[in-house]
């Protein structure tokens, strides 16, 4: 099953060095960053509000501990954002260009 893996950061050459490595290594197919984005949230008690970048990863349902692993080597946040949406539906060939690039190999 394809998966989108979404994170989050302050810095967008974090999550260009991130999307990189995913790439790189085949864990990901694609990974988009949109931004900036006005994050508001609570953190320690305290209400915060930070401009981010998010990054959209597609990739297969079993990368995503090798791709959480990944984020967290790379990534400057005590807890960041990492969570996967499964695909529902989507276009058989993008589905299969997906899986056949976050093989992992």
């Amino acid at each position: 099953m394809a998966i989108v893996i979404t994170t989050t950061s302050d810095d967008k050459n974090e999550l260009e060095m991130i999307a990189k490595k995913l790439i790189g290594d085949r864990l990901a197919a694609c990974c988009q960053i949109i931004g900036p984005i006005t994050s508001i949230y609570r953190w320690k008690d305290d209400i915060e509000q930070t401009t981010e970048w998010m990054c959209l990863i597609k990739t297969k349902e079993e990368q995503f501990e090798n791709v959480e692993a990944a984020i967290k080597e790379i990534h400057h946040y005590d807890q960041p954002e990492i969570i996967s949406t499964k695909i529902d539906k989507g276009s058989s060939g993008y589905l299969e260009w997906i899986s056949v690039n976050s093989s992992g190999d």
